[in-house]
C-alpha cells in the first residue's frame, strides 16, 4: 500500500478520510480530541487534563488501561488517585513527582505527582500538512507570588506510521528560580501487557526503588499474570544512549510491542512501574528528569532540578507501536546495539538508591 500525499490526492478530495484530529466536548464538559491515521492507530487527547493521551487503540486493540468513569474533569479538590484517568500518557509535575509530602523548608503540602494533570490547555489549534498533523496548546502551572511554569505542547501525528511524537518547550516565566520535576507516566494495559510480556532497556544498571522491588530484582524485566492483591514494584534504570544522546526502550510480547524513544540529556531517568494487580492491570514505562521521590528526597540527594528565571528546556517523546515479528526483532536489535555500544546517561544521579 502506498501512503503518500500524491497517491491519496488521486483517490480522495479530503485527507480526513485517512487521518485527522477531531475536537468535541463530552456531556460532562470535558474537551476531547480524537486522533487517527491510516496505520490503524487511534488515540484521544484531553486538552482539559494537560493535553495528555487518554484512550489508545491500534487496529482495534487497546494499548492502555482506563479508569472506570473516566475521563474526569479536573478537580483540585480531589486527590490525584481519584482523578487518575489511566490512559496512555499522564504527565507528572511540574513542581512535584512522587508520594504526597510536606515540604521540609516551607511546610507546603504537595499531592501525589503534582498539579500538571489538572491543567487546562489554552490557545489550542491544529497545523495541517500533507503528511503530518500537529495539535498544539499552551498550559501554565501558575500561582500568585509563586511558580510560573509555562509549556507549549504539541502532538505530531504522521499520515500512516503507527506512532506519534510529543514535543514541548517548558519555560520559567517567573522572576525567581523554581523546582522543576517532570515524568512522562506512560501506562500500558492488557492485552499488550500480559503474562510473558518483556521489558527491553539498554541499561548500565537497574536499581530497585525499595525492599519490595529488591526482592524480585532478578525478574525485573518479566511480567506475570493478573494477581489479586499484587503489591506494586518500582525499578530505576540508568540507560545507555547513542552518540546523539537518543535511547529506546520497548515492551514486547509475541506479536505486538510498544517502544519509547527520547533524549537522555533531557530525560536522564527511566522509572519502571510493575503493577499486575487483578482488575487494575496497568504498568508504567516512565522517562523523566527525576524519579518519583518528591522534592524533599530529591533535594537531599542532589537530584532536584531548578529552572532559572526565563530558562527554557525542550522535551520530546516518541511513542511507537511495534506491529509483528519484524518490527519487534528490529527493536530488539536496536536496543541490543545500545546495550553493547551505548554510553551511560551522564545526568543520572544514583545517590541514596
Amino acid at each position: 500500500m502506498i501512503w503518500d500525499h500524491d497517491a491519496l490526492q488521486k483517490h480522495s478530495l479530503d485527507q480526513r478520510q485517512f487521518f485527522d484530529m477531531r475536537e468535541s466536548t463530552l456531556p460532562n464538559g470535558t474537551r476531547i480530541i480524537d486522533a487517527y491515521n491510516a496505520s490503524g492507530l487511534h488515540f484521544t487527547l484531553l486538552p482539559d487534563r494537560g493535553m495528555d493521551v487518554w484512550s489508545a487503540h491500534y487496529k482495534g486493540m487497546p494499548l492502555t488501561w482506563l479508569a472506570p468513569g473516566s475521563p474526569f474533569p479536573p478537580d483540585e479538590g480531589q486527590d490525584w488517585r481519584r482523578q487518575f484517568n489511566g490512559g496512555l500518557l499522564t504527565t507528572c509535575g511540574f513542581q512535584h513527582v512522587g508520594q504526597p509530602e510536606t515540604d521540609d523548608v516551607t511546610g507546603e503540602y504537595r499531592d501525589l505527582h503534582g498539579r500538571y494533570t489538572r491543567l487546562r490547555a489554552y490557545n489550542t489549534g491544529i497545523s495541517v500538512e500533507p503528511e503530518r498533523l500537529d495539535r498544539y496548546g499552551e498550559l501554565c502551572e501558575t500561582r500568585l507570588f509563586g511558580e510560573q511554569i509555562h509549556t507549549s505542547r504539541s502532538i505530531t501525528l504522521p499520515l500512516a506510521e503507527p506512532q506519534f511524537q510529543l514535543n514541548e518547550r517548558i519555560t520559567n516565566l517567573g522572576d525567581a528560580p523554581t523546582p522543576f520535576m517532570l515524568l512522562y507516566h506512560v501506562n500500558v494495559g492488557y492485552p499488550l501487557m500480559r503474562a510473558g510480556t518483556e521489558l527491553l532497556t539498554p541499561h548500565e544498571r537497574v536499581l530497585p526503588y525499595d525492599d519490595r522491588a529488591r526482592a524480585d530484582l532478578k525478574t525485573w524485566n518479566k511480567y506475570d499474570a493478573a494477581t489479586a492483591g499484587y503489591a506494586q514494584q518500582v525499578f530505576i534504570h540508568h540507560l545507555k544512549a547513542d552518540p546523539a544522546g537518543m535511547t529506546e526502550i520497548a515492551l514486547i510480547n509475541d506479536d505486538i510491542g510498544l517502544s519509547l524513544q527520547f533524549d537522555v540529556a533531557h530525560l536522564p531517568y527511566f522509572t519502571q512501574w510493575k503493577n499486575t494487580r487483578q482488575g487494575i492491570y496497568v504498568c508504567g514505562i516512565e522517562p523523566g528528569n527525576c524519579i518519583p521521590e518528591g522534592q524533599n528526597t530529591a533535594r537531599k540527594h542532589g537530584r532536584l532540578v531548578t529552572l532559572q528565571p526565563g530558562e527554557s528546556v525542550f522535551k520530546t517523546l516518541m511513542i511507537r507501536v511495534l506491529d509483528g515479528e519484524d518490527a519487534i526483532q528490529a527493536a530488539r536489535a536496536r536496543i541490543a546495539a545500545l546495550q553493547r555500544d551505548g554510553t551511560p546517561a551522564a545526568g543520572f544521579n544514583a545517590n541514596g538508591l
